[in-house]
């Protein structure tokens, strides 16, 4: 359990009250919870899996010493029909979930591990071969943390990308989006979208749909906290063509197919 607050002496109250309850141990001030490592400075706070990655990296048995620049090659699109089924997928279904749960602090491996996690019921000796390519990234970047600035603004700014008919199995395009609380980042997905997008302005406005969603839960978060967000939320993205649609679907005839998405975005 984590005891969190701006209030000392209010935590020492609950503390407390939670002894008299139950038996507990307090370990002190936070520095290792579920695998994520905390550390504080007087600017802020970093956050980190490097020993969960160690231990990864131990049960994966790699047996060179190589890395990766990056974690996957540039315009790879995997299939289900590549290469020769593993004979035993178990291994395979191991490390991609433990690459899920790394993925909370992570966000730079968070596109491959989707792309890798499609192929878990049936995979093959290529989608394999590609694993490892990420673990071997993560070998060269092991000390790479996420850090929370204390003096951060308590403003959103959010980015919204899309690659449109992305996957060749169905053509359905990947949705992708982060979120910065002032300089710090809190929130990032890829995700494939539910539908076939004929262009790719539809595929970047549904980016958009999902990210305003997120951006949404968001501002009732912080108002849960107390933080009232004085100025609108931008949603940043690089098409203007969707861009154009959420300003003003009405005048677009060919939208009417994501009329609700675009209404949603724009509202």
């Amino acid at each position: 359990m984590i005891i969190t607050g701006d209030d000392s002496e209010y935590i020492a109250f609950v503390k407390a009250r939670l002894r008299d309850q139950f038996l507990m141990t307090d370990l002190g001030p936070l520095r290792y919870f579920l695998g994520i490592e905390v550390s504080s400075t007087s600017n802020g706070f970093y956050i980190s899996q490097e020993k969960y990655i160690r231990d990864l990296l131990a049960r994966a048995a790699l047996g060179d010493e190589r890395t990766v620049e990056t974690p996957m090659e540039l315009n790879v699109k995997l299939q289900p029909t590549d290469g020769d089924p593993l004979p035993d997928p178990t291994r395979y279904r191991h490390l991609v979930g433990s690459l899920v749960y790394l993925a909370v602090t992570r966000p730079n491996i968070s596109y491959p591990v989707h792309i890798l996690s499609q192929f878990v019921s049936t995979p093959s000796t290529v989608h394999y071969s590609h694993l490892l390519r990420v673990l071997r990234y993560l070998r060269g970047t092991i000390t790479h943390r996420l850090f929370f600035l204390c003096s951060s603004s308590l403003q959103l700014q959010c980015y919204s990308d899309a690659t449109r008919a992305s996957d060749p199995s169905d053509r359905r395009s990947l949705s992708a989006y982060c979120v910065f609380l002032g300089g710090s980042l809190i929130a990032w997905k890829t995700k494939k979208q539910t539908a076939v997008s004929r262009l790719s302005v539809e595929a970047e406005l549904r980016a958009m749909a999902l990210l305003t969603a997120e951006v949404t839960w968001l501002w009732w978060l912080l108002a849960d906290f107390g933080v009232s967000m004085t100025t609108l939320t931008l949603v940043l993205s690089d098409s203007t063509g969707a861009i154009s649609v959420a300003r003003d679907p009405v005048k677009h005839e060919l939208t009417k197919h994501i009329g609700v998405d675009a209404f949603y975005t724009r509202a």
